[in-house]
């Protein structure tokens, strides 16, 4: 056997995975081999989508199950010992594991960087591979874990049979929290972008202490009821008869497991009563989902709750800390022991990617002013003073305004699919219904046919909210279009929600985040890989802000008097300044914030709460598309300029490019590299576009837009060849096979006739079965080479 001769996966095979078996690594529970990490980044160009590269580890080895510990890159023999040495690390960095291995099939290269001597790398022959207790023992001994941590953080994860693992930033959330608690931390921050699966991953957590016995009682607080109800279903099934709800303010202690809203255990001093119904030491573990939350005036209750429980280990999840100079969840829980960030998820492709479309309106950008004297709809006099974007649709409706941006939605969606599930944020709830009117106006087809398409979700109505649940589940058709204003930015998982729609002045940076997650969870199976956000209020420029994806900053900073909890702040919310405003709950008479619907009322000093004008036109300003760019920014850019960018990196000059093609086996592979790179052919063909967008080559596409060649079309191609009497040096046969070929090109391209099995349909079954057919060339290897030279020479000028 010539070693030289195998594929990296015989090496694989016959070499790393024997040494490792001889090691004493069990191949079933401790050895994966062809590991997935991402999915590949989802690249979007205008209607089209494709997946980049995704990661994937030769082999990553696992002490026990879902606890990694070491990597291994294996290459082929042509390649050295430490050729996978780079490659490894990388992977390694993201499981955050010390140890890597590299091989060729000869040995291995190891990579400790937990090495006492300070030796950090050094050759291994195959046999002298370390155990699996060897590794960890090296691990824990370098964490210092004594063996009543070790039990815990090797205590095993929750399985269903199915081998499903978690993804890898699961595995190292759940990890180190448990290293964490076994290490005595009992305030605990998890920062998780919304959709990667916080539920889940608390639940293994959970599951994990549970088994070994360190947190006897814990209690789960949501802010939603179908956030329970889901979790109690779906995620924390398992738990069974152990695990209870609260409600109806009743306390029961006979559970392990107790999941609550927030709302149950709080509310006025007598309704409290109902979590000092336990004793102050009941409970163990209380992981508090969306904590963000607890930092907001209308729910900091749920505070109490943790201050009376203060002996128990307290974690708290969260896609958008919040931290302003009056609240910090960094200052109550400390930084967080995990980030995983919304730029992270789309990068592994774990998130759906978004597009851009930035719509600004001419009176948002100039400001409007009243004449003198001048009354709107109700007869009340405007106030003299110039109106702009601050104030639209708060102290001053503009009703043509809500029109054009109903119109502009309306449009949209005309132009992709009008049943794609929408979420239009306005800036409260008065403003939501007048939405949903001039919505329903614009789609009055569908909604005649049901007048659920669209629907007002408002804290303030209860047909609205019955409707929560038939917008979130992607089995259900209506509502499509909701008209919102609060209480959909958090805690709605609207898997298909393809497009979410700001009309709202958004100035806090968590709340911008949390409503960008409502449409960031992909579904495969009902075509949800990306979604794009209309932006008629700026919003969309808090993207370029450093404070987006980074790590969060306390900014809070507790004087000696404050309390473990920083104290509430109370905001303005029609002010639309740089506070959070929170769920919008129905309120009770007296509190804050008007909400009327319809005819504007008076405030308390007699004065009118909000002008609507009737007849002050309103149109668009200016309107451009933006995508990411391969770092995660916004760009406004062309398809054409996006291409030159991605070929000329690839190909530095044309003769680069041109000797590539004319070396590939296959032109297929060249076009499905560049198409991970964000090339889309097809929607380029329509760009370029004077002919016919499908008559036009890739080749000739590449060339055009990188090198401004003139592009030829495949029949243009495929003419040039037949008039140098290109076949005559064939027999009959094969010259009507290459006839057909070519014919075929100018059809459909050059991947079609790449494949052999195109001689099992017509026009080639007539000449022959495709054994027939291949023989009349002498072989399969001369017809391969015939098809090779004639794409050599439909390239060739």
């Amino acid at each position: 056997m010539n070693k030289k001769q195998l594929t990296e996966r015989d090496i694989c095979t016959k070499f790393i995975t024997p040494a490792l078996e001889q090691s004493g690594w069990d191949i079933a529970t401790q050895i994966r081999e062809e590991f997935p990490l991402t999915k590949g980044r989802i690249i979007v160009r205008g209607k089209l989508h494709t997946r980049a590269t995704h990661k994937r580890a030769d082999y990553v080895l696992f002490y026990k199950p879902n606890i990694p510990i070491a990597i291994i890159e294996a290459k082929d023999n042509n390649h050295s010992l430490g050729d996978g040495m780079q490659q490894g690390l990388g992977y390694a960095e993201m499981l955050q594991v010390p140890f890597v291995f590299s091989s060729n099939g000869d040995g291995f290269l190891f990579h400790n960087k937990i090495a006492k001597d300070g030796v950090i790398e050094r050759e291994l022959a195959l046999h002298e591979f370390p155990s699996a207790e060897t590794l960890w023992q090296w691990w824990a001994e370098h964490r210092g874990l004594n063996q009543k941590q070790n039990e815990l953080v090797t205590q095993d994860y929750y399985s269903d049979g199915s081998n499903k693992t978690p993804r890898y930033y699961q595995l190292l959330a759940i990890n180190k929290t448990i290293e964490a608690i076994a290490n005595g931390q009992n305030r605990i921050l998890l920062v998780m972008a919304t959709g990667t699966g916080k539920t889940f991953t608390a639940f293994q957590i959970i599951w994990r202490l549970w088994r070994s016995k360190v947190k006897k009682r814990i209690l789960f607080l949501a802010d939603r009821n179908i956030l329970v109800d889901q979790t109690m279903t779906n995620d924390f099934k398992p738990f069974g008869a152990a695990m209870t709800k609260i409600q109806k303010r009743q306390a029961n202690k006979s559970y392990e497991i107790y999941l609550s809203l927030y709302q149950a255990v709080t509310g006025n001093e007598e309704e409290k009563n109902i979590y000092k119904q336990f004793s102050p030491d009941f409970f163990d573990l209380i992981v508090i989902d969306e904590c963000h939350r607890g930092s907001a005036a209308a729910d900091s209750a749920w505070r109490d709750i943790l201050e009376y429980f203060c002996s128990a280990t307290q974690i708290g999840l969260t896609a958008t800390p919040k931290e302003t100079k009056e609240v910090s969840n960094i200052d109550y829980f400390g930084d967080p022991i995990y980030t995983y960030s919304l730029r992270q998820g789309i990068d592994d492709g774990f998130l759906a990617p978004y597009k851009v479309v930035r719509i600004d309106l001419d009176r948002d950008l100039t400001g409007w002013r009243p004449d003198k004297g001048m009354t709107d709809k109700h007869g009340n006099e405007i106030e003299d003073r110039i109106y702009n974007q601050k104030d639209f649709d708060k102290t001053l409706v503009l009703e043509q305004r809500t029109h054009l941006v109903a119109k502009k939605i309306t449009e949209f969606l005309k132009q992709t699919n009008r049943f794609d599930k929408a979420i239009v944020f306005c800036e409260n709830i008065d403003h939501a219904e007048r939405m949903r009117q001039a919505l329903v106006n614009e789609n009055a087809d569908l909604v005649a046919q049901n007048s659920k398409y669209i629907m007002r979700i408002t804290g303030d109505n209860e047909e609205g909210k019955a409707e929560l649940d038939n917008f979130i589940f992607p089995e259900s058709k209506y509502p499509v279009i909701a008209t919102t204003s609060k209480l959909m930015t958090t805690g709605v998982d609207a898997q298909t929600c393809k497009l979410i729609v700001l009309d709202q002045r958004i100035q806090s940076m968590t709340e911008f985040k949390q409503i960008i997650g409502r449409g960031t969870r992909i579904n495969e199976d009902y075509g949800k890989y990306y979604f794009t956000i209309i932006d008629f209020k700026k919003a969309t420029e808090l993207f370029a802000d450093p404070d987006f994806d980074g790590d969060p900053v306390q900014v809070y900073e507790p004087s000696g008097s404050d309390s473990p909890v920083p104290p509430d702040v109370h905001l303005d919310d029609g002010a639309g300044e740089a506070g959070d405003s929170d769920l919008e709950y129905p309120k009770p008479d007296g509190e804050r914030d008007w909400g009327g619907i319809g005819e504007p009322g008076e405030d308390e000093d007699g004065g009118v709460r909000r002008y609507v004008v009737a007849n002050v036109p309103v149109k668009v300003a200016a309107e451009r598309v933006q995508y990411f760019d391969a770092n995660g920014k916004l760009i406004t850019e062309s398809l054409k300029d996006y291409t030159r960018k991605a070929v000329t990196k690839e190909f530095a000059t044309m003769d680069d490019f041109l000797r590539r093609w004319s070396s590939a086996e296959k032109k297929q592979a060249i076009i499905e590299e560049l198409a991970e790179h964000g090339v889309f052919f097809e929607a380029l063909a329509d760009e370029v576009g004077e002919k016919s967008g499908k008559a036009f080559d890739p080749f000739d596409l590449v060339c055009h837009v990188a090198w401004d060649m003139p592009p030829l079309t495949r029949k243009e191609r495929a003419e040039q060849v037949k008039k140098r009497n290109y076949f005559t040096q064939y027999g009959d046969q094969a010259r009507k096979v290459l006839e057909a070929l070519l014919d075929k090109y100018a059809d459909e391209g050059v991947a079609q006739i790449e494949e052999t099995q195109i001689l099992t349909i017509a026009p080639f079954t007539q000449f022959g079965t495709p054994l027939e057919i291949i023989r009349a060339f002498g072989g399969l290897d001369q017809y391969q080479q015939a098809v090779n030279e004639l794409e050599q020479a439909l390239y060739s000028s």
